[in-house]
């Protein structure tokens, strides 16, 4: 049996994603590839898998923690093979390892040192502190029982201009924390008590009473005179003459992107604490994923209503991803001009060859839908009707034009509306296309979607298929322009010159950003695809 750490994988680009589910429990025995936690970004949620079978010895994370790539989520007691290679490991660097030379006589009487990672308990002590004399405590970071890194903030001390972190002077865990807030501290105060890991024995207690040596001493306790760690605390420690607030605060504000002078303060003299700074963040979360989102366009809030008064009601927290929807509609709705056009295109050829190539389709192993039609399509259309293959610069003042045709699939899933992109859909044929469209549509409803995944598309198709209606108006994905509506085919009587006969005809609202995309581009853009689509091999030329 070998103990491995878990760790989260590359999530895609993706940075401080949430955990939405824990999907395994300590004692557990997991399969390689078994989801393990269930975390969720701004625009997918994705399993983080076992990184082989074996036993869950511990879990680190919790429902709510935020975690990175290369983030420590558990430990896994492993076996078979990837065990006997971590024993094989183990074995090779004890060989290595250099072998003590013969203590002298003369320190024969003297006790041993701790072995190596015995834990030993140590005082914690307050560091330099630059002068100041008798500080008051205004936090404690940690409790007896936390497991802490060196240089882990344990409390934080504030003098007459300046609040500062005494940092743990090495990793293990709290015994015992002896100060609590109000109280006043100087340099050299013992503030606790850590059980640190040591380190070949240089953390063990001095002996009592060294024997006399040749050699100097100073030389032969050097690990433990190392100098104190007061580096820690050489950082911009000045409270500023708009802002009063340490440097954790500071630190966590420039990771959040938060400007401190934002924040109302409530801590002592006005001081701005980590409390005030998430109450910020939670105010301005709330007020973009709620009615609010329209307040900066002048736009009033939506008045609060309790809908039980009027019968039984059962109130559901909206997910991540569904939130971000809403919020992106919302941005997408008031900042960008929309225009729709509707058109019909006749598809009974296009349904007739499909159908024809049904049992060559499912040889390969494909299923030939409607979907690649429109997507080769669309980028046929792309390509002879390059305005829409544009975006707009951020400064408003130039056109982005691409020389790539990448296409948005909305799929409906349970955990809200995703899209995946179909990458240099011009490139590829249909049944290439038909393959991964699907397997997008899987993993888009399987939670397996990564962010790259979704991200850099030109255009977005999205297809109600048979789910029904005749038109809709669907809402431009920014920074795309562009973005085709598609709705249930029908047979329909259309007349020939001579006499009607039934079509199968397949609704289209095309919606466009008309600050880039002006109706006669949009009106090319929209027969042409008709054109195509109504007869397939107009794509050959």
């Amino acid at each position: 049996m070998a103990k491995q750490v878990i760790k989260v994988p590359d999530l895609g680009g993706a940075d401080q994603v949430d955990v939405i589910e824990i999907a395994v429990a300590v004692g557990d025995t997991v399969a390689e590839e078994d989801a393990l936690i269930v975390v969720e970004g701004d625009k997918a949620s994705m399993d983080v898998p076992a990184p082989m079978a074996g036993k869950i010895l511990s879990l680190s994370v919790k429902e709510g923690d935020k975690v990175s790539e290369g983030d420590v989520i558990g430990e896994i007691e492993v076996v078979g093979e990837a065990a006997a290679d971590s024993a094989e490991e183990a074995a090779e660097e004890s060989k290595q390892e250099p072998a003590a030379e013969a203590a002298p006589v003369a320190e024969e009487a003297a006790p041993a040192p701790a072995p190596a990672g015995e834990a030993v308990e140590q005082e914690i002590k307050v560091p330099d502190l630059g002068g100041a004399d008798a500080v008051d405590v205004i936090e404690i970071t940690v409790a007896a029982g936390d497991e802490v890194g060196e240089g882990d903030s344990l409390i934080v001390v504030e003098g007459d201009k300046a609040s500062m972190d005494v940092p743990s002077p090495a990793a293990g865990t709290i015994v015992s924390i002896s100060v609590k807030e109000g109280d006043k501290v100087s340099t050299g105060d013992v503030i606790g008590v850590i059980k640190a890991q040591a380190e070949g024995g240089a953390a063990a207690p001095e002996p009592a009473a060294p024997a006399p040596a040749p050699a100097p001493a100073p030389a032969a306790q050097a690990p433990s005179a190392a100098p104190k760690r007061d580096h820690q605390l050489e950082r911009d420690l000045t409270v500023s003459a708009e802002v009063y607030a340490g440097p954790a605060v500071r630190k966590l504000a420039r990771e959040l992107g938060v400007t401190l002078n934002k924040v109302k303060a409530t801590g002592p003299r006005n001081r701005v604490t980590k409390d005030d700074l998430h109450a910020y963040i939670k105010e301005q979360v709330q007020k973009a994923e709620s009615g609010a989102v329209g307040v900066g366009a002048g736009l009033p809030p939506m008045p609060e209503i309790d809908f039980s008064q009027f019968g039984p009601v059962n109130v559901e927290p909206m997910s991540k991803i569904h939130k971000i929807t809403a919020a992106n509609m919302s941005r997408n709705w008031l900042n960008v001009p929309h225009v729709t056009q509707f058109d019909d295109a006749d598809i009974t050829e296009l349904e007739d060859f499909r159908k024809s190539m049904k049992a060559e389709a499912e040889k390969r192993g494909v299923r030939l839908t409607p979907v690649p039609f429109l997507l080769k399509a669309a980028a046929a259309a792309l390509r002879a009707e390059p305005s829409f293959n544009v975006s707009l610069h951020n400064d408003g003042e130039q056109i982005v034009r691409k020389d790539y045709v990448h296409i948005g699939m909305a799929v409906d899933t349970p955990k809200g509306l995703m899209v995946p992109v179909i990458r240099d859909v011009d490139k590829k044929g249909l049944y290439e296309l038909a393959e991964e469209a699907t397997e997008m549509a899987l993993a888009a409803r399987d939670g397996k979607l990564k962010p790259r995944d979704m991200q850099g598309a030109c255009f977005t198709i999205s297809s109600l298929g048979a789910i029904g209606g005749t038109g809709f108006t669907p809402i431009v994905n920014a920074p795309e322009v562009g973005i085709l509506g598609v709705s249930k085919l029908s047979v329909q009587p259309v007349w020939n010159g001579k006499e009607f006969v039934p079509r199968q005809m397949l609704p289209l609202a095309l919606s466009y950003d008309h600050r880039a995309v002006n109706g006669g581009d949009a009106g090319r853009f929209m027969t042409y695809l008709v054109n195509v689509l109504g007869d397939v091999r107009r794509l050959l030329l």
